[in-house]
């Protein structure tokens, strides 16, 4: 089978936690979903470890790797973390703050290149905690400056690490059922437009 057969048959059957799915790799990115409610149970040190080791296995423009995470776990931090950005933060278990390092990025335009490969981390934290059985949502910081201020005072960062967002984790209190974001109008094929052969 080929994997766009795999994630044709997913996408038909999202609703289902795509049961007709055998690549788990293609099931797992099919059936995340935004988590905003969790138990009181910790994260463990494993979990949080094999986390971060995915977020740093994301690819990086030239291989710069310009990131820094912060793993958030103490409640008081959580809370001064969340500010007025809701509940979520104070509930859940863990935060891990996805930050551009740029004494780490490349120099001149290429530099914006650490947004694009902070989300790609952050992305990977989001599979990685599904896989895991944790649940997860992301939390947009930059390029906001109220919310790069406040984040960065939360969690003492130095001028050079710049926040792009807050990864919210914990075990999951809700089980929403993922969402078929699928829309054939948002592809075209060997040009813009282009319909598939």
């Amino acid at each position: 089978m080929t994997i766009c057969l795999l994630l044709a048959m997913c996408v038909l059957n999202v609703s289902a936690q795509c049961e007709n799915c055998s690549n788990e790799a293609i099931k797992n990115i099919m059936t995340r979903t935004s988590i905003r409610k969790y138990t009181d149970q910790p994260v463990s040190k494993t979990d949080i470890e094999t986390l971060l080791r995915a977020g740093m296995a994301a690819p990086t423009a030239v291989n710069k790797q310009p990131w820094h995470f912060v793993a958030v776990t103490d409640k008081a931090k959580l809370k001064e973390l969340a500010g007025s950005r809701g509940r979520m933060l104070e509930q859940c278990a863990l935060a891990i703050v996805v930050c551009g390092n740029m004494d780490k990025a490349l120099s001149g335009k290429g530099q914006e290149y650490w947004i694009q490969d902070c989300s790609a981390a952050t992305e990977n934290i989001l599979l990685a905690a599904h896989a895991l059985g944790l649940g997860a949502v992301w939390t947009g910081v930059y390029p906001m400056d109220d919310r790069v201020a406040n984040v960065s005072k939360a969690v003492k960062l130095p001028e050079a690490i710049v926040p792009l967002c807050v990864i919210v984790i914990g075990h999951p209190a809700e089980s929403p059922i993922p969402k078929d974001k699928w829309k054939p109008e948002n592809v075209s094929y060997n040009e813009f437009g282009g319909k598939a052969d």
